[in-house]
């Protein structure tokens, strides 16, 4: 499962990265035609919107995914061993939730709004909220799997914290 969530965070953080670098392509084009063939396409600034919105949502996801999103952990880190437990489910759970509203708002919008034409560009209007879906389904599964990962006993003080490799191409330890 966690190879497959893996694979998953990476194809988002691909298509992220992806959606920047059509959003330079789609800008440079839009001053191109406007300065050089005196001819603005309508389709450029809807087109990167929706880029934007791609690149924003899955960056968020895969920020989820390594623990890497914004956050205060001043609470956290006086708090005793049990209470930093207690409140990493909390996080994962308030994420998760945060996610699972986004997910379903962005495919009631995306439902509701696919038969409309968006202006500027002759894609659907409901296409605009893909990413927050898509986006916001990946942060809820993300924390769901922080939230199980914080529901694993931790470590006995005394134990070996090194765990074996499970990589057959690394050798192992002895």
């Amino acid at each position: 499962m966690n190879a497959a969530l893996d694979r998953l965070a990476r194809g988002a953080l691909v298509l992220a990265g992806l959606s920047l670098l059509l959003i330079a392509l789609v800008q440079a084009w839009q001053v191109y035609a406007r300065y050089v063939l005196n001819d603005s396409p309508g389709w450029t600034e809807p087109v990167a919107l929706l880029l934007m919105n791609t690149a924003m949502m899955l960056g968020a996801a895969v920020g989820v995914r390594r623990d890497q999103h914004f956050s205060f952990t001043l609470l956290l880190d006086a708090a005793s061993p049990a209470r930093q437990r207690l409140l990493k489910l909390l996080s994962a759970g308030v994420i998760g939730g945060i996610g699972g509203a986004l997910a379903w708002g962005g495919a009631v919008l995306m439902v509701d709004d696919w038969q409309v034409a968006m202006a500027g560009a002759p894609i659907p209007e409901g296409l605009r909220y893909l990413p927050l879906c898509l986006g916001g389904a990946l942060i809820a599964l993300f924390a769901l799997e922080r939230l199980v990962g914080s529901l694993r006993p931790p470590l006995d003080a005394g134990a070996d914290k090194v765990q074996p490799s499970l990589n057959p191409a690394q050798p192992k330890e002895h």
